[in-house]
């Protein structure tokens, strides 16, 4: 059957279904049989989602989820309320994101009630993703991300779960800055670097984190952030012999010697061998616009 062909059956579904519950609401079948007919609602409701997902009408689809997302909670089964509004706002994922939140977060309070938290978390994470590539609303990202990251460490004694709530709160981190708030960025920083130093495999990253803490602490206050690398070199001695720590402190004294040349000269050096992202480039940008003439300067 073509798309459209299954456009039309999923609308005579819907109808159908429709009726089921408009029938169930009459006094005899609500004493006998109600919920039977509630049932096959919610099934008519989801096969009629999973046709117009194929004929690619995923507003349609998001509509009928949402349905059968209620009627599961009527019949008092939160488990599949909860999994039909996350298969809705997969839907609307691909026509309507304010209306992919909307169901999402229907999952989220569903779980959240159950005390399925981890379950919680990653629809956050989804939620986080959607208001950063679709809405772009980078303040509402930043919550979700903080939100999920609570709630897996909530559940800590999962080492995994340790790991996602870190991942959240380096999203966190990174945008905190992007917005100048750096104080945010630096407590993350350095508690997900103290919180990765000692495991053994993911000690190789914490140099990263505790770099990233020092450019915040620099963009703020030269002497912050001279104090705070000599409190990481101590916490973290692998820290000192690290290409960060060395770019650091390269860094540093150009910038005390208000030398504009020998601070991108270092940092070019760096990108030669390790690529700068997106992130490290603005950092080192706006500490080398404190350089005295530099006016926007590059880092060419």
């Amino acid at each position: 059957m073509d798309s459209a062909g299954k456009e039309r059956e999923a609308v005579q579904l819907m109808a159908e279904a429709e009726k089921r519950v408009k029938g169930s609401h009459s006094f005899l079948r609500g004493l006998f049989g109600g919920n039977t007919r509630v049932e096959e609602a919610c099934e008519m409701y989801t096969r009629a989602a999973n046709m117009f997902k194929i004929a690619k009408n995923w507003s349609a689809a998001g509509n009928a989820f949402c349905q059968a997302a209620k009627l599961h909670m009527q019949l008092q089964s939160k488990h599949d309320s909860a999994t039909s509004f996350v298969d809705a706002g997969n839907a609307y994922k691909k026509a309507d994101p304010q209306e992919a939140i909307n169901c999402l977060n229907a999952a989220i309070d569903i779980y959240t009630d159950m005390g399925r938290f981890t379950i919680a978390a990653k629809h956050h994470i989804t939620i986080a993703e959607i208001y950063e590539a679709e809405l772009v609303d980078i303040e509402k990202a930043i919550a979700h991300y903080e939100q999920a990251a609570d709630y897996y460490k909530g559940e800590e004694s999962n080492r995994r779960v340790g790991f996602s709530a870190n991942k959240c709160l380096l999203k966190v981190a990174a945008y905190a800055a992007q917005l100048e708030q750096y104080q945010k960025a630096i407590e993350i920083y350095e508690q997900v670097g103290t919180n990765t130093m000692d495991n053994p495999l993911l000690k190789y990253s914490a140099k990263e984190y505790f770099f990233k803490a020092a450019l915040c602490h620099f963009i703020v206050d030269e002497l912050n952030a001279k104090l705070a690398l000599e409190k990481y070199e101590e916490m973290f001695p692998a820290f000192t012999d690290s290409r960060e720590c060395k770019l650091l402190k390269k860094l540093l004294e150009a910038h005390e010697e208000q030398n504009a040349e020998a601070y991108t000269e270092a940092v070019k050096e760096f990108d030669s061998i390790s690529r700068l992202d997106q992130w490290l480039t603005t950092m080192l940008l706006r500490i080398k616009k404190s350089i005295q003439g530099e006016g926007d300067g590059d880092l060419k």
